[in-house]
């Protein structure tokens, strides 16, 4: 595909008609002011997404003393997010390309922050937890939307490679810097990670008003209201059952039941997709190879890591005592790494090709779980903890970027909002689904015994939900390099 082709701000509709008149998108590497504001705007919001989720995960052991929330109650405070996100994440990037993409951004991101403040102020764990939900909500509308507004106003090849480097490093670093913002925060109070992005999301708001493109909604198609539902109803009744199993048991009536409940939904979900006019998810799109391989390794990028920071704060915070801020400090060589990665991604994906910096992102990211997993009762950071951070920084910093360009890579550009959607909902539904199983992993080993703040045993109770993040690591490695067909893309 050529990369200085012309690019519309307003995807073809599913008949191929545009609505608007067509923009020349960017092709060169010398932006204007503007070109670097429209940017720096979408990266702002991205990264407040990535920033909520780390934050909460340093918060969690105040919360949970605060309010009095136990392991498979605090999952929820992370999983409500990352599935509300993950769940309507292709039915947000649908809609973005349907009803128009600057439209859905501003709305949903003026959602996202009043949702914030709601977070800040209730002390109801319910009421906290349906905070998250509708956060996550929100995100799934300005991620794919924002997405697309890059890949359809940067020409592919090149500018596009260079403006979504920075766009997924802005993410990446997001999430690795939101443990040292947590951690100022929680010092505080917890409730200031859910206020704090209160003045972030009004700022982005401006910018986004004055810098993003005008566009129009698209004259046909449909919103595969049905389609969002079931996938929906499907994943959450899917992590609730693998999240309550340890309590239930694992072929009691009620897990057995959750799973085939939840089986028959997400098969519905199939159904609704291959019958309906404009689908939520065309399958087709899966079989360009190198668009499923991106989503499998977001789901093991991401969901291991998640895993992986979710056991190491309850570790090192509610075990060892570590305050947040100095656990927050621990973990901070990770985000610099990635910060530092952001001018030179797009060069490195350039000269190498995304699927070798995907295999040695993942490679790095296994390596240091694999670390991480010689640590005792008592640690020592810069032998146990610092080399795991250090290749779990170049991890992200080296797969992120890359498993974004792959996944948008040769898509044409009426689903550019649809090939955004699936890898962002790949990353965070993985990102609960392997959660939710590592949360089951940790309470299982509990045993029905009483809390206990020995670090041997809890040590003990945690390190099959570590194993279980190297174990995803490897397997998304595995997939990375697999043969691939004759004319897949890099």
């Amino acid at each position: 595909m050529d990369s200085a082709r012309t690019l519309s701000t307003v995807p073809a509709t599913a008949g191929g008609t545009r609505t608007s008149a067509p923009r020349p998108a960017v092709s060169d590497l010398i932006w204007s002011r503007r070109t670097w504001l429209l940017l720096v705007t979408l990266c702002i919001v991205l990264a407040l997404d990535g920033l909520d989720v780390s934050m909460v995960g340093v918060a969690l052991p105040s919360i949970g003393h605060e309010l009095g929330l136990g392991t498979g109650a605090l999952q929820w405070i992370v999983s409500a997010y990352v599935l509300g996100y993950g769940a309507l994440l292709l039915l947000g990037g649908r809609m973005a390309d349907l009803l128009g993409r600057r439209k859905v951004f501003l709305v949903a991101l003026s959602i996202f922050g009043l949702a914030s403040l709601l977070g800040g102020l209730v002390s109801d764990p319910t009421l906290l937890i349906a905070t998250r939900f509708i956060k996550g909500l929100a995100a799934a509308f300005t991620a794919p939307a924002g997405f697309s507004i890059i890949t359809t106003n940067f020409a592919e090849g090149p500018a596009r490679n260079k403006a979504i480097s920075i766009y997924a490093t802005f993410g990446a670093s997001g999430y690795s810097l939101g443990l040292v913002v947590g951690g100022f925060m929680t010092e505080l109070s917890w409730r200031w990670t859910f206020l704090v992005s209160v003045p972030v999301a009004a700022l982005a708001l401006i910018l986004a008003l004055r810098f993003i493109p005008r566009d129009r909604p698209a004259a046909d198609g449909g919103h595969d209201v049905w389609g969002a539902l079931t996938l929906a109803l499907g994943m959450l009744g899917l992590v609730y059952t693998v999240v309550q199993a340890p309590d239930s048991g694992w072929v009691s009536l009620q897990t057995v039941g959750g799973f085939v409940l939840s089986a028959v939904i997400l098969a519905l979900f199939g159904v609704i997709e291959t019958r309906t006019r404009h689908p939520l998810i065309r399958f087709g799109i899966l079989k360009e190879g190198w668009v499923a391989r991106a989503n499998l390794s977001a789901v093991a990028l991401f969901g291991s890591y998640l895993s992986f920071q979710f056991i190491v704060t309850l570790y090192l915070q509610s075990v060892l005592g570590w305050a947040p801020l100095a656990m927050a400090l621990a973990l901070l060589p990770a985000g610099l790494l990635v910060v530092s990665s952001a001018p030179f991604a797009d060069k490195l994906i350039d000269r190498f090709g995304a699927t070798r910096l995907i295999v040695v992102g993942l490679t790095a990211l296994a390596a240091g779980y694999l670390w991480f997993l010689r640590i005792g009762p008592e640690i020592n950071y810069v032998v146990d903890v610092l080399p795991s951070v250090l290749l779990l920084g170049v991890g992200f910093a080296l797969g992120f970027p890359a498993i974004n360009v792959q996944a948008t890579a040769g898509i044409e550009d009426d689903e550019q909002g649809l090939a955004a959607g699936l890898i962002q909902s790949s990353t965070q539904v993985g990102a609960a689904l392997v959660l939710a199983v590592t949360t089951a992993i940790v309470t299982s080993g509990s045993h029905g015994a009483s809390p206990t703040h020995d670090a041997a045993a809890m040590l003990a109770q945690f390190k099959p939900g570590l194993v279980l993040s190297m174990v995803v690591a490897v397997a998304g490695l595995v997939i990375a390099i697999l043969p691939q067909r004759r004319g897949a893309r890099a």
